[in-house]
């Protein structure tokens, strides 16, 4: 799963990247969280817009939102016959940004974080679904990351990792045209291992409520 990462480049180095219209502010995030905003890109009429929206992903056809929380990854090998997930699918794909991620290795009756990056340690895109659920205080828009089977740097610490999309992906993930489940499914799959690197980082980390840039400093660093 992918319960936990990072956003911390600045907004035009983002845009520059990812080639998408974005008004308002973007503050460096350490530690981002399920149930909080995250910055996701879409197509809208023939252009890519960058959307704040909460992650954990509410079906339209959902009576409670508080669904949400259960909903932050969509597993690639059946997110086509999830009923949370299917139209998302088909209709609503985004990416979402980040730098880097968390994943926690057991050790005893401990669990040490670690911290996943690209090995450039450039920006990257999560492949995502996003939705529109229309509650009584107006809409709401939320995602979740796809997850796929661990490569072989991170098998080690755990066996699932999200989908990080090479950026010829992008496109067709995004297009709304494309809705062959098949196809689609052949973009789920792990990044390449030896184009990423891992570090550990300190229990810091383990609290959402701690959203500092020594959450991502190497632990043998200091």
């Amino acid at each position: 799963m992918c319960g936990r990462f990072t956003l911390t480049a600045e907004l035009e180095t983002l845009q520059a990247l990812f080639r998408f219209r974005y008004e308002g502010p973007l503050a460096p995030r350490f530690n981002i969280a399920p149930s909080q905003e995250v910055l996701t890109v879409v197509a809208e009429k023939g252009e890519r817009v960058g959307k704040m929206m909460r992650w954990g992903l509410v079906p339209f056809w959902a009576k409670d939102v508080r669904i949400g929380a259960k909903m932050i990854n969509a597993r690639a090998e059946t997110v086509d016959e999830k009923a949370s997930f299917r139209q998302a699918f088909k209709r609503r794909r985004c990416l979402i940004l980040a730098d880097g991620f968390y994943e926690w290795k057991k050790e005893g009756k401990t669990k040490v974080p670690y911290r996943f990056m690209l090995a450039t340690g450039a920006p990257f895109a999560f492949a995502g679904l996003w939705e529109r659920w229309e509650g009584a205080s107006g809409p709401l828009e939320t995602c979740a990351i796809m997850t796929t089977r661990a490569n072989e740097l991170i098998a080690p610490i755990h066996d699932r990792m999200p989908v990080i999309l090479p950026s010829e992906r992008h496109d067709d993930w995004l297009d709304p045209s494309f809705d062959d489940s098949e196809y689609l499914k052949t973009f789920l799959r792990p990044y390449p291992s030896e184009q990423m690197r891992m570090y550990e980082v300190a229990p810091l980390v383990n609290s959402p409520k701690n959203d500092v840039s020594a959450c991502i400093e190497p632990v043998n660093s200091r």
